[in-house]
């Protein structure tokens, strides 16, 4: 699999969203897209994760910028998530792990000892153009949404 570089067109995609909705990345050109992968709904650093991209919501649209989750989880269990956690964004199901092949984020972890395939917290700027212009892996929830917000500005929308 290629890996997407940074200044390369992201290839258009579907995802079923909540809200019986269906993502489809080409029809929003002109918004900068923040794609951000977690492991698994309503577990303690995905619900801080969420609440953090919710509690700046405002900021993300005073730049021109539209907010998504990505999980394996169904759309059912991201409805629950996303009401009870208030989150104003749509959440994208992967359970066939499509998006998350396209942007490499499956990869082998530990858990309580054992190796398992999970997704690697990992965030995906892409401009109003459809390009990938920022990406960060193994994401650190504490400070990750200052790092997106900084991003976003230097893009000098």
């Amino acid at each position: 699999m290629t890996e997407l570089n940074i200044g390369s067109l992201v290839p258009d995609f579907e995802a079923p969203a909540t809200g019986d909705k269906t993502f489809k990345l080409s029809t929003l050109r002109g918004k900068n897209i923040v794609l951000y992968f977690y492991p698994k709904d309503n577990t303690p650093g995905c619900i801080k994760e969420g609440q953090d991209f919710r509690d700046n919501y405002s900021q993300f649209e005073e730049l021109n910028t539209l907010i998504v989750g990505v999980s394996r989880d169904s759309i059912k269990v991201h409805e629950n998530f996303k009401s009870k956690q208030l989150f104003p964004f749509d959440l994208l199901s992967d359970t066939e792990e499509q998006l998350c092949q396209l942007f490499d984020v499956i990869k082998m972890k530990n858990m309580y000892g054992r190796k398992v395939r999970g997704i690697e917290r990992s965030t995906f700027l892409i401009d109003t153009d459809g390009r990938l212009v920022q990406k960060w892996r193994k994401v650190k929830v504490n400070t990750h949404i200052e790092e997106v917000l900084h991003a976003i500005r230097e893009l000098g929308l």
